[in-house]
């Protein structure tokens, strides 16, 4: 574990939020944003606990607290980068394809 005094959010790791946020906002007005504010509060969590996480595909993967989600990071020096927020429910060929395609 170390301590980040950074954490980047990749532009494609802000598109996978946008897309949940609007996935559970066209189930449940409303839900969408109770998502975006969990990811949030998970991602902030990596300001303590960043590097704890098991290694998957090459990033460490932090599953979100109250959604089925992983948050896929790396940590160099002091600056933690969210690579991917991706739902953990879909096919494991596809998560592995998404996070073949994401780099630092």
């Amino acid at each position: 574990m170390r301590l980040s005094s950074k954490i980047l959010v990749l532009k494609e790791a802000a598109l996978d939020l946008d897309t949940g946020r609007d996935f559970y906002d066209r189930k449940e007005p409303g839900l969408g944003d109770y998502f975006w504010d969990s990811l949030i509060s998970d991602l902030e969590s990596l300001m303590i606990f960043s590097g704890v996480h098991e290694k998957h595909h090459g990033f460490h993967r932090m599953p979100a607290k109250r959604f089925p989600y992983a948050v896929y990071y790396t940590v160099e020096d002091d600056t933690t980068y969210i690579v991917a927020v991706l739902p953990m429910l879909r096919n494991p060929v596809w998560l592995e394809q998404m996070l073949e395609k994401r780099d630092v």
